[in-house]
């Protein structure tokens, strides 16, 4: 009687290993960039928000403060939000320091200035250059 054999062999089983490390070295990075992403703009839209309350008060002559605009001091998205407008002033900037997430964005800032000639709003942020092409918005790319 023949003996018929059952299982995988050690060979086999090494090649499913190999194949399971090889996508895994490929899904990493591709998930810690969405992720990066996805908590910067989060952060993001939550800071921009400021920028509206910030216009409306200036244009009714009222000092910008963080509580005033609308922003919480510290929420899920970022560990701090600030307001900084000199008295009188309709220049000042609207910051936010990420609070979690990869590395690439973790305690990075997004910082909108406002331009007192024209009232516009400029983004940026301190994510590292090689790093701002895969995470940031467009609009804080510069």
């Amino acid at each position: 009687m023949k003996n018929m054999q059952k299982g995988f062999t050690l060979i086999e089983l090494m090649i499913v290993v190999a194949i399971i490390g090889i996508l895994a070295a490929v899904a990493i990075p591709s998930y810690q960039n969405y992720t990066a992403k996805s908590k910067f703009g989060a952060a993001l839209a939550e800071v921009s928000a400021g920028t509206t309350g910030v216009d409306a008060l200036i244009s009714e002559g009222t000092q910008p403060t963080t509580e005033l605009v609308g922003l919480k001091q510290a929420t899920s998205s970022c560990v701090t939000n600030e307001v900084a407008f000199a008295s009188g002033a309709e220049t000042g900037t609207i910051k936010c320091k990420i609070n979690s997430g990869p590395l690439s964005v973790k305690d990075k800032t997004i910082t909108f200035t406002r331009a007192a000639a024209d009232g516009k709003w400029t983004c940026t942020s301190d994510v590292a250059s090689g790093d701002k092409a895969k995470v940031a918005a467009k609009e804080c790319q510069g």
